[in-house]
């Protein structure tokens, strides 16, 4: 009757061999999942420097536009004589005051494509249409 009531031998190798493809399992589907939300998360950060950048673009553009309209503003014609009268204590030449200058080449050389290479420099009165 002792036979029958002993109990197989059980040995600490065959119950690791038993787990080890259900410990193998599980370590997989871990790694996995550690892998997918480390994808996710780096995902996500990248989302939002993205969205950064492109705020910042947006920021940047803005700026831009806003200089463009300062600076052509800045280079309109009718500030700057107004800068130049009040700032620079500059005026308007008087009638007597406009010196007409020609290029030598222009005098020398008789012919229209000289002359048109070479335009004289001509300083007119504002307001005669010149």
């Amino acid at each position: 009757m002792s036979k029958a009531l002993s109990r197989p031998s059980v040995s600490v190798a065959g119950v690791l061999m038993h787990l080890l493809p259900a410990v193998m399992l599980f370590t997989l589907f871990a790694g996995v999942g550690i892998l997918h939300v480390t994808s996710r998360v780096l995902v996500v950060d990248m989302g939002y420097r993205l969205s950064n950048a492109e705020g910042e673009s947006r920021s940047l553009t803005r700026e831009n536009d806003r200089l463009k309209l300062e600076l052509a503003t800045l280079k309109a014609p009718a500030r700057l004589e107004r800068v130049a009268r009040e700032q620079l204590g500059m005026a308007m030449p008087k009638g007597g005051a406009v010196v007409s200058i020609a290029d030598d080449r222009v005098k020398t050389s008789g012919t229209a494509q000289a002359r048109s290479a070479a335009p004289a420099v001509r300083v007119a009165e504002r307001g005669t249409g010149r």
